[in-house]
């Protein structure tokens, strides 16, 4: 009975098995469809030689305020990053000692003001008396010749005229010492008023303040910095140019800024530091930067000077596939596309350059289309 189950079954495998044999011979003998695809030459080119030095923006103009006395501060007018005007009045410090001195001062003046008119009178009153002590001191001189007063009255006359002069001498003294005390009170009050004017500190120039480092109450000191500010759209990159290009870079040579938000500006060299720092073997080259908005010190920036010309290989962009931080390429080699491990080096705009991996003149698919993979078979379509 088994016998017999087993021999229709065997026949129907038999049959299966004819029947899918031409399929497979079939499938075998048609080949693939080529994909097309767009190809391009690996070439040598000319790229520029282009030296990167990185480096920080800062203002062009930049100022400290600090304070030219000791004192409390009572009140900050300005905040931080608060646009101000040239003379702007910013801190003040506590002055009543200062109010003191200038009041003092200025009674001085007006007490010397106030005996002026007195020590006037004096001196006419002086020349009054000399006047008279002289024509007595006239006649007496007369009635003497004339023997008609005696040697006591005359000398009486005499002294009476010494005594006059010197009175009115004195009474000239007397106002001479006036002016003298009214000039130095007139001082003493112009240099109360200048240590009076530093109670008030007032923005160097119109610019943008950038830190602010005293609160109401803190104490100033002479020197020490309270706010900075910097004037806007006037800014700088300072990079670090290595000591073996400085000699490549010139003041006025045009070269390019990349910034930390991705903005590329073009700018010119304005001044190379001569002095090379021994740490780090650079100096500093500054760059003038254009008017740019949202532009602050601090900021990152890339200076890219060219430095010549350097002959590679490229290809277009298109071309290269990361694979994490592999790079490959596909080349079309007898009508297969070829995966190529390369290694890439400077990239432009349009094309990359090829350190390893190629050689001019094999021919590259890009750009690289969906689903071709290593031994596609592939047809050029240029």
């Amino acid at each position: 009975m088994q016998d017999r189950l087993i021999l229709p079954c065997l026949g129907a495998v038999l049959l299966m098995g004819c029947g899918e044999a031409p399929r497979r011979q079939q499938q075998a003998e048609s080949p693939p469809k080529a994909m097309t695809v767009s190809v391009v030459t690996a070439a040598n080119e000319t790229w520029p030689l282009v030296y990167e030095a990185t480096g920080t923006v800062r203002a062009q103009m930049s100022g400290t305020v600090a304070a030219r006395m000791s004192g409390y501060v009572r009140e900050v007018k300005a905040r931080m990053g608060e646009h101000v005007r040239e003379g702007q009045l910013l801190i003040t410090l506590d002055a009543r000692d200062l109010d003191v001195s200038l009041k003092r001062a200025e009674a001085a003046r007006d007490e010397v003001r106030a005996a002026m008119p007195e020590a006037d009178a004096g001196i006419r009153a002086a020349k009054a008396s000399l006047d008279l002590a002289q024509a007595t001191s006239n006649r007496m001189q007369e009635l003497f010749q004339k023997q008609s007063i005696s040697n006591q009255e005359f000398d009486e006359a005499n002294a009476r005229l010494k005594a006059a002069e010197a009175a009115q001498e004195m009474a000239r003294t007397r106002r001479a010492q006036l002016d003298s005390r009214l000039a130095t009170a007139e001082q003493e009050i112009r240099a109360a008023e200048v240590t009076r004017s530093y109670a008030e500190v007032s923005a160097p120039f119109e610019g943008l303040v950038v830190t602010r480092a005293v609160e109401p109450g803190n104490l100033a000191t002479p020197g020490a910095t309270l706010m900075t500010i910097e004037r806007e759209g006037a800014y700088r990159l300072e990079a670090e140019v290595e000591e073996s290009k400085v000699s490549s870079i010139k003041v006025g040579q045009a070269m390019s800024v990349a910034l930390d938000d991705q903005r590329v500006v073009e700018a010119h060299v304005s001044e190379i530091v001569p002095a090379i720092d021994a740490a780090s073997r650079a100096s500093t080259v500054r760059i003038n930067l254009p008017a740019l908005q949202g532009l602050r010190s601090g900021m990152f920036g890339r200076a890219r000077f060219q430095l010549g010309s350097r002959t590679l290989l490229a290809i277009p962009g298109s071309a290269v596939v990361e694979h994490g931080q592999l790079e490959s390429v596909y080349v079309a080699d007898g009508g297969v596309a070829r995966m190529r491990l390369v290694t890439s080096g400077e990239r432009n705009k349009e094309a990359v350059e090829i350190l390893s991996g190629l050689t001019a003149g094999e021919k590259i698919v890009a750009p690289i289309p969906a689903g071709l993979s290593d031994g596609t078979p592939v047809e050029t379509g240029r």
